[in-house]
């Protein structure tokens, strides 16, 4: 199995990072979908990554003439319905879909529309980028994590994509056991992008102040029972390592995504962190005091805007 073809679907940070990597190395076999008036601004302005501009092929939702053997999302949670239908012109029966959205539900969500396709995890780590009106700034491009949700036998359409992001010299890995991989990824937004959107910290404050970490580590041990209680492997020493590796950040001054929503004043996907873990510590009977009061707060700045 070879992709010859690779398409994507959602321009914020991470999808300039990485789609600017993929049409360095695939050129006219790139493609972005975008309907409206993103269509309109990035045929104009194309995508601008460290004061790099390219114009990679911008394609409307509308168009009819051709299938691609690879999809990416990179869209936001609460823009995803909308890109499930933006790209179904685009979706022919061998089409592999990769989704790199925070939170645990997007490959669900898009399977549940794509049913006879291959729809893999995925998530996007380590990475550092800041959108701006100039466009976006990164000096780590981190790394994509994605597979099946079992990979202890590695199948054909996971090598496929592992050899494209390969040639794109985009750094990867297939996970063993992704369900847990993105449960641990969930774990640490839930965390630490939901108090920084709050108390404003870069990832510095949250490491040096003591009441961030409580907060911090609160919010995710509510996580790590509600995963228990949902039969995935996620484990107290899985928050020990989380815990390790923000207080370890003490000179870094970068911001979370969530953080940086709340600062250019965009639309938050805190119902897809602590609006989730609320919702589901309901249906199990487990508390989850700290995210109830972290989904108020950060519901109640969205509406401050």
């Amino acid at each position: 199995m070879k992709i010859k073809n690779v398409a994507m679907i959602g321009m914020g940070a991470i999808g300039t990072v990485y789609g600017s990597f993929l049409y360095k190395r695939y050129g006219s076999d790139f493609a972005v979908i975008a309907g409206e008036k993103r269509n309109i601004e990035l045929k104009s302005k194309g995508i601008t990554l460290n004061n790099n501009t390219l114009y990679p092929l911008v394609l409307s939702p509308d168009k009819k003439d051709i299938k691609y053997d690879l999809i990416i999302f990179c869209v936001k949670n609460y823009q995803l319905d909308k890109a499930i239908d933006d790209v179904r012109n685009f979706v022919g029966e061998n089409t592999i879909i990769l989704t790199i959205l925070n939170g645990i539900t997007a490959r669900d969500r898009i399977l549940s529309a794509y049913p006879d396709n291959k729809v893999l995890y995925g998530l996007s780590t380590h990475m550092n980028a800041v959108r701006t009106h100039k466009g976006v700034f990164s000096t780590e491009y981190g790394e994509i994590q994605f597979g099946n949700g079992d990979n202890t036998v590695i199948a054909p359409e996971v090598q496929a994509v592992q050899e494209l992001l390969n040639e794109a010299r985009i750094k990867n890995k297939v996970f063993p056991d992704m369900i847990r991989a993105m449960w641990k990824k969930f774990m640490l937004n839930v965390g630490v992008n939901q108090v920084t959107a709050i108390t404003k910290a870069s990832y510095e404050k949250v490491a040096s102040v003591k009441t961030n970490l409580i907060l911090y580590k609160e919010a995710m041990m509510e996580v790590l029972k509600v995963a228990q209680a949902s039969g995935v492997d996620l484990r107290e020493k899985d928050v020990e390592e989380l815990m390790a590796s923000i207080t370890s950040r003490l000179s870094a001054k970068e911001k979370t995504s969530m953080l940086q929503d709340v600062e250019a004043k965009r639309k938050t996907e805190v119902d897809y962190f602590s609006g989730l873990v609320v919702e589901m510590g309901k249906k199990l009977s487990i508390p989850t005091p700290v995210n109830h009061v972290l989904y108020c707060l950060i519901k109640s700045i969205e509406e401050l805007y």
